[in-house]
């Protein structure tokens, strides 16, 4: 399955990203996606260890064409179907007596880790939230993975390889973290300048009786009309006894002639 490839991996879970809004918080755990080349079916089997060190285990195949089949597991769920969005995301649905149970919605992020928001439903109706990271598991280590596990020795090839994809990742994380950093404070900047626009629009429709100098403090009302104008006069200023109905604004002109705000 061509949209399944960036799937197909061993995953390792992210104990200190992710939310969890039911169920015991893991502290490790692993995350296996396979497809059978004959069919279209996809194999997940999960394993997971609790903060309190309790060991759980999970395994299902289901057919991935879209449509709800017999899921082998009816205390989970009856129907179970699998859908690809697109190579970089696909949904599980479970289903109990016609409504849905659960969803794990999968998606690969941009830095290569994959992403699984569960939304489900307790017994009672209530709803919760839980959101996972994993990582792809390296198939090259320098070291057994446990105390009786057979000793690995990895061939030159493989441990240059190792490297490389570990290089490789910190360094295509760290770019793709200032991407982000920049993008955040282009939108923070564009909201700021759409802000000012629009306070720009307010006040040169208001009424204006003088020309507003580049630096100074004006302040806008509301008047009981609904009309607004710009005034030297401050709200103290006035005693409560304005011509308005409120203050909208401290307000001051900027050298490319929009206006800002005063806080």
């Amino acid at each position: 399955m061509i949209q399944a490839y960036n799937f197909l991996f061993s995953w390792q879970l992210f104990p200190e990203k992710g939310s969890y809004e039911f169920g015991e918080r893991p502290k490790s755990g692993t995350y296996k996606i396979t497809s059978e080349s004959e069919n279209p079916i996809i194999s997940v089997d999960m394993n997971w260890v609790t903060l309190e060190n309790n060991a759980y285990s999970s395994s299902y195949k289901i057919l991935a064409d879209g449509d709800f089949h017999l899921f082998d597991n009816d205390l989970i769920a009856e129907k179970a179907s699998i859908r690809f969005i697109n190579s970089i995301s696909f949904e599980i649905i479970f289903l109990k007596e016609g409504f849905q149970t659960l969803k794990l919605y999968h998606e690969i992020m941009p830095n290569g880790y994959m992403r699984i928001t569960e939304d489900g439903f307790l017994a009672d109706g209530a709803a919760y939230k839980n959101v996972i990271y994993y990582h792809k598991q390296m198939s090259v280590l320098p070291y057994s993975t446990s105390v009786s596990g057979a000793v690995i020795r990895p061939t030159q090839e493989g441990v240059i390889r190792h490297k490389a994809l570990t290089a490789m990742e910190e360094q295509t994380n760290m770019q793709l973290t200032q991407i982000r950093q920049q993008i955040e404070l282009l939108a923070l900047q564009a909201q700021e300048i759409q802000k000012r626009k629009e306070l720009s629009m307010l006040i040169y429709a208001a009424k204006l009786s003088f020309t507003p100098v580049i630096g100074q403090t004006y302040y806008l009302y509301e008047k009981k009309d609904d009309s607004h104008f710009l005034s030297l006069v401050s709200p103290k200023e006035w005693g409560g006894s304005g011509p308005f109905k409120k203050c909208v604004a401290s307000v001051k002109l900027l050298a490319d002639h929009t206006w800002m705000e005063i806080i």
